[in-house]
């Protein structure tokens, strides 16, 4: 094969595996986001069932890790459903999520107390979604998940 076709079809490949990874991506991000929103939704659904009965609320809890592993797996333990309650307590309006937070984002940012920080850092990650590590050790949260 001469240089000239070379040259073309090294192109051609590059914008075509261009165009794959960035399908890539958004398909990435779509289905994050999807995640995020679900377990804001569980999240909801849990504290609303719970209401003000904390012991009711250790039984459910339970019981819906139980029954939600066994259907789909890993990902629903006591614990993390406990995460997706805490998660819609402290972000209640649907609107204020973000697409470029991953669950693990909002994981460290539910650490936070106090919602003026919790914003604060919320907008730092927006900014640098990427330093997340930097950001938890600033606002004293641990790196777990």
């Amino acid at each position: 094969m001469d240089k000239e076709l070379m040259t073309i079809h090294g192109n051609t490949y590059g914008k075509v595996r261009e165009t794959v990874l960035t399908a890539k991506g958004k398909v990435y991000a779509a289905v994050n986001f999807a995640m995020v929103e679900a377990y804001w939704e569980i999240g909801k659904e849990i504290t609303g069932a719970i209401g003000d009965r904390a012991e009711y609320g250790k039984g459910l809890i339970a019981y819906l890790s139980e029954q939600l592993t066994r259907e789909f797996g890993t990902g629903f333990t006591v614990r993390n459903l406990q995460a997706m309650r805490q998660f819609y307590q402290a972000f209640p309006n649907t609107h204020t999520l973000c697409a470029e937070l991953s669950w693990s984002h909002y994981r460290r940012l539910i650490r936070i107390d106090n919602e003026e920080r919790r914003a604060f850092y919320l907008k730092e990650l927006l900014l640098n979604p990427d330093e997340i590590a930097t950001i938890v050790k600033n606002f004293g949260g641990e790196e777990d998940e």
